[in-house]
């Protein structure tokens, strides 16, 4: 039984299981046709960048996006260069100013996301591709996000790049690890400290796929805060809820209202919209080994469609 459902008939006369709106924590929506989604499950977004100015001007209807603007980086730091993530979706961080309006500064770069709407800030820290910010201009960044009250997920890659961002304070990281092996040390500590790990299993492929799944899994048993996010616009992968992504989840110990959770956090909101419900033809599996297929059949409905049974 889940928590969170509850059975219910469309307006349409459909009967089937009502569960808070989806949410794909993790897309870049300039790569995808975002209003595909609600047909396929999914009601809001988290775009982890984007071109700010075209985000500010936002989606239209559903799927609800919520934005990080452009991805913070360094002279030469990823992404600079990819051909997914021209210029405008890149803001170039050269010092540590906590001062507003310095070129190059850090403060300057969190107002011009600040200023567009952005709901978080995405910082890259991926020293696998290229350079990533000095301990000076991550903590000025921090700081300049905390006072516009914004926080910083990061996609945090390569030698030390994990435990940096769990040993400062970043509020999420956008990708579950799946560097070599962390520490038991930096596995309880990002989650005593309260950081989320969006989960995107479903980009990888053998031995990566393999570490971020035991990652994952270390980081709940330690009661950590784990959000479905697929990194929609990497590759091919399905518009709409991912079934592999959950089976994924379900691989790493996310199952039953825990996986309903995972998706239905309205994180970085700070509470669920009551508009729309996702809709599930027919009642909640009692397999927890059949829900993710289940709620990969999911629909957005306005829920003043739906009406409660007995």
């Amino acid at each position: 039984m889940l928590t969170a459902a509850w059975p219910i008939r469309r307006a349409s006369g459909e009967l089937g299981t009502a569960l808070p709106a989806f949410i794909d924590h993790h897309v870049h929506t300039h790569l995808i046709d975002a209003h595909l989604l609600p047909a396929r499950g999914i009601a809001g977004v988290v775009d982890l960048g984007g071109d700010p100015a075209a985000l500010a001007r936002g989606v239209t209807g559903l799927p609800r996006v919520r934005f990080a603007g452009a991805f913070l980086t360094v002279p030469g730091g990823y992404p600079s260069g990819r051909t997914w993530a021209p210029d405008r979706v890149v803001h170039t961080v050269s010092n540590a100013s906590v001062h507003p309006g310095v070129p190059g500064g850090a403060r300057t770069a969190v107002d011009a996301q600040a200023d567009a709407g952005a709901a978080v800030i995405k910082v890259a820290m991926n020293a696998d591709a290229g350079p990533v910010p000095s301990d000076d201009v991550l903590t000025a960044l921090l700081a300049a996000a905390h006072e516009r009250g914004l926080p910083v997920v990061a996609h945090a890659q390569g030698a030390g790049q994990v435990e940096r961002a769990i040993d400062a304070g970043v509020a999420a990281l956008a990708h579950t690890p799946s560097d070599t092996g962390l520490s038991r040390r930096a596995l309880r500590r990002a989650a005593d400290t309260g950081q989320i790990w969006i989960s995107t299993l479903d980009i990888h492929r053998g031995p990566p796929r393999e570490r971020a799944i035991s990652h994952l899994r270390a980081f709940a048993d330690r009661g950590g805060r784990v959000l479905y996010g697929t990194d929609l616009g990497n590759g091919s992968l399905p518009l709409g809820v991912n079934r592999r992504e959950l089976l994924a989840l379900h691989q790493a110990g996310i199952r039953g209202d825990a996986l309903v959770a995972s998706l239905t956090d309205p994180w970085p909101a700070p509470a669920r919209t009551d508009a729309v419900r996702s809709f599930v033809e027919g009642p909640a599996p009692t397999d927890p080994t059949d829900l993710a297929t289940w709620l990969s059949r999911a629909i957005v409905v306005p829920t003043e469609e739906l009406t409660r049974v007995d």
